[in-house]
């Protein structure tokens, strides 16, 4: 089954809400747990009991299990395996792009069948051109799963480059009409998603065409309503999947307090993300 549409069906059965897995050493202090792979692990395992039965997406950040080496990533392992079990799709925030071998390598990497690090999407930047990704994109198409392209991110300093004009149209608009390329005909749409930062109210980036699914970052402690991101999207609501990390995990570390925390979020959002 691919990637587009198992994650419409996890949208229809979960709600659209993303959960983001970011376990910066902030969060750990305030969940009162040490900034060691200890703590990591004790972070991430609650996040999983907590949520991973109860939404459609959590998004794992790579780089906080990065910081600490091999064990690290291990931890990373078992929050993607847990996850899975518990029915929820895992995307990584990798935010990979390179070129050649390189590329096929991190294509490899996480979108194999029995790489370690195999998830369900990952995200991946364009910035050494679109045309670059495609062993990633080969490889997801072949095995049932997805990538998220970065178009138009919530960072103030992306807009320097994504809204750069080019032929008149902006470079996040370029990479939005790539993706578009990728998904022509699939129902209910298609595997190559891009991101969008939430708190790009107004936005002027045209997703009619895109016909794949938009992860909008910034839900919450950024910024970002529900209310604007039916101003945002628009005709693209139908494939939002709205991520919010901070405004969630603040809850923790009680299980109960970050389950009833999401069931608010998701009631906030209804009527987003549904194909």
């Amino acid at each position: 089954m691919r990637f587009g549409a198992r994650l419409a069906d996890a949208v229809r059965r979960r709600g659209p809400l993303c959960v983001g897995i970011d376990p910066h050493p902030e969060l750990l202090a305030a969940w009162g747990l040490p900034a060691d792979v200890t703590g990591l692990d004790r972070f991430t395992a609650t996040c999983v009991e907590a949520f991973g039965d109860q939404v459609a997406v959590v998004k794992p950040q790579s780089a906080f299990f990065e910081a600490y080496g091999a064990q690290g990533v291990a931890v990373l392992e078992r929050v993607m395996d847990g996850c899975a079990r518990r029915g929820a799709l895992v995307v990584l925030d990798a935010k990979r792009g390179d070129i050649g071998s390189t590329m096929a390598a991190y294509a490899r990497a996480y979108l194999a069948d029995g790489s370690p690090l195999a998830v369900d999407a990952v995200t991946l930047s364009p910035y050494l051109g679109f045309g670059a990704l495609q062993p990633a994109l080969e490889l997801a198409a072949s095995t049932g799963r997805g990538v998220f392209v970065l178009a138009r991110t919530s960072n103030k300093e992306g807009g320097d480059v994504q809204a750069a004009l080019v032929g008149g149209r902006s470079v996040a608009q370029l990479v939005v009409d790539a993706a578009a390329g990728h998904n022509a005909g699939a129902q209910p749409y298609g595997d190559v998603g891009v991101v969008v930062g939430a708190t790009h109210t107004g936005t002027d980036l045209d997703l009619s065409e895109l016909n794949g699914p938009v992860l909008a970052p910034g839900l919450g402690a950024q910024g970002a309503t529900a209310q604007q991101l039916r101003g945002a999207f628009g005709a693209g609501l139908h494939g939002v999947v709205p991520v919010s990390a901070r405004d969630v995990l603040a809850y923790g570390p009680d299980p109960g307090a970050l389950r009833d925390r999401i069931a608010t979020v998701q009631h906030g959002l209804g009527g987003i993300g549904t194909p």
